[in-house]
């Protein structure tokens, strides 16, 4: 595969060869094809993370060309079985399937197809053995499946606990969360080539002896930050919190017993250090290894970063996935064209697997062993609108049981298909399929519900089966200019009803909700919930549903208020235990703005005294201008960092000058009390008055956005810490989702780990 220059679509003929280099005598104009219909939006994330670049970061591919380049390449995988001849019917049917916006495959295969990268998958797990060779061929060959657009999903349960003995040497072991700092700085080191972050998924089973320590390794938010982290629950766990008692902590080099804990106090640990700050997160290890299609070639261990998906040491898994607010014809579920578009997709993410480029010899060996893909679903949320369902209601549970029966029937009829024509996977016998009722079977595994953080812009749906963010929302443009957005279904149910206008719209849009405005219809307001309307509950039992009828896990992050208790959370883990979940992401909402100084299960937030003003600081002035005039605000630090702002406006005594003086007081009392800047920036960003003025290109709405932005100039914070603990964009500074375990801008389409 080849890395050339695109000619533009309307220039692609048959005498020239189109991207993905299909053969001469095969060619079709572009022009003549279908165009997607991609929204502003998507374009805007198409150009910034997807089209191909020039040297100076120009895209010389239109997104027509992209999906060429992607649906050429990945027709070649029919080669082998259909012929040459097979080529381009199959390019056409992939274009139309991508084109219509029916289906999105997962980054890397948007990104590398028909390129000479060309490695497609997604989603890596490597084994990490109690040995230094092992531990940092891990990391080598981590670092190798980041460089190429994968992230990557680790147990170190294997690795013997801290101060145990290392007979080699005759000194004491370090423990697996030390290493997790190596492969954390070699991740960071990465950052793949500035298009994909490097993603970790670590995890530590609950009987290992060095759990409590893992279960506290994030509660400082700066550590370990290209890290997701699970513990493995195991059913002996539970029954013994169940039955409030000991269990057994056992080591992994001997396997033998080296100690016991109360599970009641293991539990309330990673119950307490989630409802502070969303980790770790919980995956069902023997749930999980209980749907492990092909269990005589190994136990799973570990997932990939977001929990989506089991694999064993050295499997990938390639994903995709439909979008449901296409799948609604006159009210109803349209079966015929979700049965056309799943068969389609489960050719095409098969066909990923024979055209992939595979970043070590060992993962192509155990990917084609299984041929494991993961045919998902974005737009849930979507589709229950369309409906007339509430996203908080048994008839929404109903659908979405019964909506993936239907894609796991279809798509398990399309791998047998593909089994009897092409072969069934290698691994077939002694699989769970191996029976006289299924001779045949192309893929170990068909389904997988993935977080669609970026790919659903792309679509313009719903994130995967997450509720909708927002109704409104204010999207930056160009020169930080602002764009108020609003959900179409709900625009255009607002027109019809005769309650639209531009100002409720951008009232809504400071909320995201609409449940307190009570000039909408109670129906409409019953339907269009979003996620913080939706109680826990709620959410793990849509999860559940669908995880009845998938085949690898479900991606989902259960959102909790911020007053949300520690019993609300450990409600939610035994929940989603008993309804057959294989995993649980939650996250309360703000958890991560504020420092809890005592973790415990009544936590108090204790009042402080700011510290002295230091007799001695360093600073700096900056002028901005304002609509009330030249502003000129001072910061400075001492060895804490930030410690005061002065900022001053025309003469003493006037009403503008005490209210900025007042400003400048409080947020100096804030940040000698402890307040991170970026929480002080937050409040004071985007503040208006009626004078609004321009400053190089930026628009600075009153004096208190001013000193936010001089403080946010000067500040200077980490992309990735500033993404987590603000709760906003580092690209744009929208606001971010959080979903199963990462983090999207649906704005800019930054995301941390997808």
């Amino acid at each position: 595969m080849t890395d050339q220059g695109q000619a533009s679509a309307a220039q692609v003929t048959e005498q020239q060869e189109a991207p993905g280099n299909l053969p001469k005598k095969t060619m079709k104009p572009l022009s003549k094809l279908p165009k997607p219909q991609f929204s502003q939006n998507a374009l805007v994330v198409l150009r910034k993370r997807y089209l191909k670049k020039n040297e100076k970061s120009e895209p010389i591919e239109t997104p027509e060309e992209l999906l060429w380049r992607v649906s050429s390449a990945l027709a070649k995988g029919d080669i082998p079985y259909e012929g040459e001849e097979s080529v381009q019917e199959t390019a056409l049917k992939f274009y139309r399937l991508m084109t219509s916006l029916d289906f999105i495959p997962n980054s890397p295969t948007l990104m590398n197809a028909g390129r000479r990268l060309g490695q497609l998958s997604a989603c890596f797990v490597l084994p990490v053995r109690d040995s230094i060779d092992s531990i940092f061929e891990a990391i080598k060959h981590a670092a190798m499946i980041h460089k190429s657009g994968g992230g990557t999903g680790f147990s170190f349960s294997r690795i013997r606990p801290e101060s145990d003995k290392v007979l080699s040497t005759q000194g004491v072991a370090s423990g697996p969360v030390s290493f997790m700092t190596v492969f954390d700085t070699a991740t960071e080191t990465i950052k793949q080539g500035g298009t994909r972050r490097g993603a970790n998924m670590g995890i530590l089973r609950v009987d290992h002896p060095d759990i409590e320590k893992f279960i506290s390794c994030k509660t400082d938010n700066s550590r370990l930050t290209n890290f997701n982290i699970s513990v493995a629950i195991t059913d002996e766990f539970m029954k013994a919190l169940r039955e409030d008692r000991d269990y057994e902590l056992k080591n992994p080099r001997t396997k033998e017993c080296v100690g016991r804990l109360k599970a009641r106090k293991v539990f309330d640990q990673i119950v307490d250090s989630a409802w502070s700050n969303g980790e770790p997160g919980i995956i069902f290890i023997d749930s999980i290894n209980r749907s492990n299609p092909t269990p005589h070639a190994g136990e799973m261990e570990s997932t990939n970063p977001c929990g989506e998906q089991p694999l064993l040491p050295y499997e990938s898994c390639n994903l995709g996935s439909i979008n449901l607010a296409h799948m609604v014809r006159d009210g109803k579920l349209d079966r015929d064209h979700l049965r056309q578009v799943i068969r389609d997709a489960v050719h095409f993410l098969d066909n990923v697997i024979e055209v992939n480029n595979y970043p070590l010899q060992l993962i192509e060996e155990l990917t084609r062993a299984n041929r494991k893909i993961g045919l998902g679903v974005m737009g849930f949320a979507d589709l229950l609108i369309a409906l007339g369902i509430p996203y908080d209601s048994q008839e929404a549970v109903d659908m979405a049981e019964n909506l993936m029966a239907f894609i796991q029937q279809e798509s398990k009829a399309a791998s047998a298909d593909l089994g009897s024509r092409r072969g069934n996977f290698p691994n077939y016998p002694g699989s769970v399929y191996d029976t006289p009722e299924t001779p045949h079977m192309r893929n170990a595994t068909t389904t997988t519900i993935a977080p669609t953080g970026t790919i659903s812009i792309l679509a313009g749906c719903s994130s995967g089966i997450e509720p909708l963010f927002a109704i409104s929302f204010v999207r930056k443009v160009l020169d930080n200019e602002e764009l108020l957005e609003v959900h179409p279904l709900f625009q255009e149910v607002a027109r019809e009803r005769g309650f639209y206008s531009d100002e409720l719209m951008k009232r809504i849009a400071e909320k995201g909700s609409i449940q307190s405005f009570r000039e909408i219809p109670e129906d409409v307001r019953r339907v269009f919930v979003v996620s913080h309307d939706v109680k826990p509950q709620w959410h793990i039992r849509i999860q559940a549903a669908f995880q009845k009828h998938t085949d690898n896990a479900v991606s989902k992050t259960i959102n909790f208020p911020f007053e949300a208790t520690e019993e609300d959370v450990e409600e939610a883990y035994v929940t989603a235990y008993e309804l057959g979940c294989k995993g649980l992401t939650i996250y309360r909402d703000g958890s991560r703005d504020v420092q809890v100084l005592n973790i415990q299960r009544k936590p108090r937030y204790p009042q402080v005294e700011p510290r002295p003003r230091p007799d001695e600081t360093r600073g700096v002035t900056e002028r901005i201008n304002t609509g009330c005039g030249k502003l000129y605000v001072t910061i400075n630090t001492d060895e804490y960092g930030f410690c005061e702002v002065f900022a001053q406006m025309g003469k003493a005594g006037g009403c503008a000058y005490s209210q900025i003086e007042a400003t400048s007081r409080l947020i100096s009392l804030a940040l000698r009390s402890g307040v991170k800047v970026e929480a002080v920036i937050r409040q004071l960003m985007g503040i208006r008055c009626p004078s609004p003025v321009w400053k190089n290109g930026e628009q600075v709405v009153s004096c208190s956005d001013a000193i936010a932005k001089v403080l946010n100039h000067h500040a200077k914070t980490n992309v990735a810490y500033a993404a987590d603990q603000m709760g906003a964009c580092p690209d744009c500074g929208a606001a971010v989702e959080h979903e199963g375990g990462c983090i999207v801008c649906r704005s800019c389409g930054f995301s941390r780990c997808s």
